[in-house]
């Protein structure tokens, strides 16, 4: 399946109650072909608005980043989410929302075949990396998973919020581009 197939289908799930408050399906973004896939938690007020992933301050910061370190979505780098509706308040998206939504994700994995996929923040890094996973401690670590790399680090929301481990985030993405070739 390509990448318009499973939108397709995204824009008709009805498989959780978040579609029913959402402005906009937010399916994922950057080049189709990509060596990076990250994968946030789900959208924001803003990504709700304009349709598109990591679009707000957070997305300013990973795209600047990002490019500091020959990076972009329009050359190498795919980014999605979790979910594909916001939950409401900016929450972290239930368990059920996650189930409703992981095959899509898995798909677009799969549509893009990535070398790397970088889970940002804990709710993805949970999913893909395990319960006990702590990107605190463990970001930057690689590890395969069915013949690709996935590691985690912070989520760009988390380094707004503590500044101090920007060094580490940029060390991560230092790592992520030195593995995708």
């Amino acid at each position: 399946m390509n990448l318009d197939e499973i939108r397709r289908q995204c824009e008709n799930c009805k498989g959780c109650e978040l579609y029913r408050t959402r402005n906009n399906l937010v399916f994922g973004a950057g080049n189709q072909n990509a060596d990076i896939f990250f994968i946030g938690e789900g959208p924001g007020e803003n990504e709700d608005r304009e349709g598109m992933p990591f679009v707000g301050r957070s997305g300013k910061l990973l795209d600047e980043t990002l490019n500091k370190f020959g990076l972009s979505r329009d050359k190498n780098v795919y980014i999605a989410n979790m979910v594909k509706c916001r939950p409401p308040e900016n929450r972290d998206p239930k368990k059920d929302e996650v189930t409703a939504c992981i095959g899509f994700l898995k798909a677009q994995i799969e549509a893009v075949n990535p070398k790397v996929v970088v889970c940002l923040g804990r709710v993805s890094a949970s999913y893909f990396l395990g319960k006990d996973f702590k990107v605190t401690k463990q970001h930057g670590e690689f590890k395969e998973i069915d013949g690709r790399l996935f590691t985690a680090t912070f989520h760009p929301a988390a380094i707004l919020r503590n500044i101090n481990n920007k060094p580490l985030f940029e060390e991560d993405i230092a790592k992520i581009k030195e593995n995708d070739k």
